[in-house]
């Protein structure tokens, strides 16, 4: 018998929303939004089963979705939902008959932040009652309308609350009490076990616990659940025989070329040290051996592609790359907007996001003697935490 089994609605078209396709499939983050909704579910320890409950337009959204999510063995094969939500929700609860579980949670699929002691708390919340639900103070005046836009009353804010999911119920109440629902048009499955008679208590919600209605809503998650990081990158080349040195993607005209096992890029390594440096990725070494033959030559254009691609599969955005060049000769000055334009292209961001600028070490070291050039970078990003 199964304990506590876990309903994900995920079956709406989300018609407010706005977004290009259904609301539960936009990326949060670097990764559908339903992902880290099922992902919750499935690594919490309480729970036994999880249940989606899908459009049956959106069985390729939802496998693209649900691939490689840890403890992936704990999902149900995916239900078909009904035109409404409540039909949803009953379709999944009639999908659990054959398992029976103890209890069951609904959770929107659209709520992607649901904290672990959230669910502890709703589960905790049925030792005593057919019901739980999480829910949270109105803190707001609330004005009823009268018309199109006049205020014809203040409404009374105490005791009110609002309602959020997961919402807990006893299996064999919930389940009843929606077939006896079926035709009805409830908002939540809280007002199915209310019509039913049966008493559903309180327990504290979290207002990080968004559920995601409007673009807006989507965007203050991402914000949310996103950190700033830094990476510095620091890199030397030597001058060797040449006619040009590679600096950004951009070859320069020189009597000297750069000594290096790949084109000896040396703003370009910096760069990517700096990308690998704020992701945590290693270096530039660890990723382009220079014992690796295959990379003799190359251009660098592929370190810091592979730099940012890597940035980008974890959900993350670089906002902004602060490149400093050092070195006496060639002069830099002159070339520095090809120079911004052409990281710019390799990494398809805005031009506005790189910064390139040049110095000397006023005839001091290496770079003042002219044996060289070096080149540090800073990349600031954004990750989900």
């Amino acid at each position: 018998m199964t304990a506590c089994a876990a309903i994900i609605v995920a079956a709406g078209r989300g018609q407010r929303f706005g977004g290009d396709g259904p609301k539960q499939y936009q990326s949060l983050a670097g990764e559908p939004l339903l992902r880290r909704t099922l992902r919750a579910f499935c690594s919490h320890p309480r729970i036994d089963a999880v249940v989606p409950v899908i459009h049956g337009d959106d069985t390729l959204l939802y496998a693209e979705a649900a691939a490689g999510i840890v403890n992936a063995h704990k999902l149900r094969a995916a239900v078909i939902g009904g035109a409404a939500r409540q039909d949803s929700v009953r379709n999944g609860l009639e999908a659990l008959a054959a398992a029976s579980p103890r209890i069951v949670l609904i959770h929107d699929g659209a709520r992607p932040v649901v904290a672990a002691s959230l669910i502890d708390a709703v589960i905790d919340g049925l030792t005593h009652a057919e019901g739980a639900i999480p829910a949270l103070p109105v803190v707001d005046t609330l004005k009823r309308i009268q018309g199109k836009d006049a205020i014809g009353a203040t409404v009374a804010r105490a005791g009110l609350v609002r309602a959020q999911t997961p919402q807990g119920f006893r299996y064999p109440a919930i389940l009843a009490a929606h077939r006896s629902a079926t035709g009805h048009n409830l908002t939540d499955d809280a007002a199915v076990m209310e019509q039913a008679g049966h008493r559903v208590v309180i327990v504290p919600g979290a207002e990080a616990n968004i559920k995601v209605t409007t673009m807006d809503d989507l965007a203050r998650l991402n914000d949310m659940i996103s950190e700033t990081r830094t990476g510095q990158g620091f890199d030397v080349h030597k001058f060797g025989p040449g006619d040009g040195v590679w600096l950004c993607g951009v070859k320069i005209p020189h009597d000297h070329g750069l000594d290096g096992h790949s084109d000896a890029d040396v703003a370009l390594h910096a760069a990517t040290d700096a990308i690998l440096g704020a992701i945590g990725a290693g270096d530039i070494g660890q990723h382009f051996p220079p014992s690796d033959p295959s990379y003799r030559g190359v251009s660098s254009d592929r370190f810091i592609k592979h730099a940012y691609d890597l940035l980008r599969a974890r959900g993350g955005m670089l906002v902004h790359l602060d490149l400093t060049i050092i070195c006496e000769r060639p002069k830099v000055g002159p070339h520095r907007a090809r120079l911004v334009a052409r990281i710019a292209e390799i990494l398809g961001i805005d031009p506005q996001r790189v910064s390139v600028k040049a110095t000397t070490t006023e005839g001091l070291g290496f770079t003042g003697r002219q044996e060289g050039i070096a080149a540090q970078a800073v990349a600031t990003v954004r990750v989900a935490g």
